[in-house]
Order: C-alpha cells, then structure tokens, then sequence
C-alpha cells in the first residue's frame, strides 16, 4: 500500500515561522548582602536603580525605606551568628511591588514601641505604615531562617495617563 500523506494546510503549517512570543515573566531581581552595617545603605541604593530599571520609579521613596528598615532588622537580628547572610528580592507584578528579605535567623521579628527619643525601633513599624501588607514566614527547608515581607502597590492610572513618577 503507498503512503499517503494529508496536504499541507495552514493550520498545520503554523508551527513553522516565528515561535509565539512567550508570555511576559513580571520582573524580578535579588542582591546577596552580608550581614554587615553598610548592608542597608547598599539595599536603599539598588532598590532605586532596579525600579528605575523596571520604570516603576514612582515607588522608590517607600520601597528603599522599606527594604532599607528590613535588611536593618535582618542585621540585627543576625549579630552572633556565624556566615549570616541576607538576601534581598524585588518582584513587581500586576501594579505591585514585593519586598522580600531573607535571612538566616530562626526568630520571628518583633515590632518594638520606641519612646520619643530612641533612635531604633521603628523599623517595622514603618513598614507597616508604607506598605498595604507586610508580613514573614519560616523558611520550609527544616533550617533555621526566615522571610519577612511588605507589598507596595503602585497608584492607579486612568487610561492612556503615565503613572507620576514612572519612566516610559
């Protein structure tokens, strides 16, 4: 019997040309700090190029305070310990903004009441001021660590307007 092959249709010949676009993976970005005091001057800075980067500028101020304040407690918290290490993580999706910072400390963090003149503890206090969510979990590896988190979400935009602050 002689083969028989079926012609060649359009709908059979789309798999050739082009591949389809893949779809967008929303950005992210991560920095490994050491536990170290200029750690939080490091975090504000690239917190401010990334968003630059993503065009997302407008929520700079609040993101590097926070990622600034979170890395901070993550110092802190990680004094004594032996190869602590912190990871900062951006991801920007669908008009917000995730802040996440790990570390290798076991603790969960403790939000502190300052009096007026103290000059620490308002860390996470802040945090839950500028963001519209924070919050932390234990690493699920079985070893010590965690992660704690705040969400930022970018002001709306009505059609065909730029958000302020946001580079096209």
């Amino acid at each position: 019997m002689p083969a028989r092959t079926a012609p060649v249709t359009a709908a059979r010949r789309s798999w050739q040309g082009s591949p389809a676009p893949a779809p967008a993976r929303p950005p992210r970005a991560f920095l490994d700090l050491g536990a170290v005091l200029t750690a939080p001057r490091c975090a504000r800075a690239w917190t401010r190029e990334i968003l630059w980067e993503w065009g997302a500028a407008g929520l700079a101020d609040a993101a590097e305070l926070v990622a600034s304040e979170l890395v901070t407690n993550s110092v802190n918290a990680c004094v004594g310990l032996d190869q602590a290490a912190i990871r900062l993580i951006l991801t920007l999706d669908q008009g917000e903004l995730a802040v996440l910072v790990r570390d290798d400390h076991p603790g969960a963090p403790q939000a502190r009441h300052p009096g007026a003149d103290d000059e620490s503890g308002r860390g996470l206090l802040l945090t839950q001021a500028l963001s519209d969510r924070f919050g932390w979990y234990p690493l699920e590896q079985g070893g010590p660590g965690k992660v704690v988190w705040a969400v930022l979400e970018a002001a709306p935009v009505a059609p065909g307007d730029s958000a302020p602050g946001f580079i096209p």
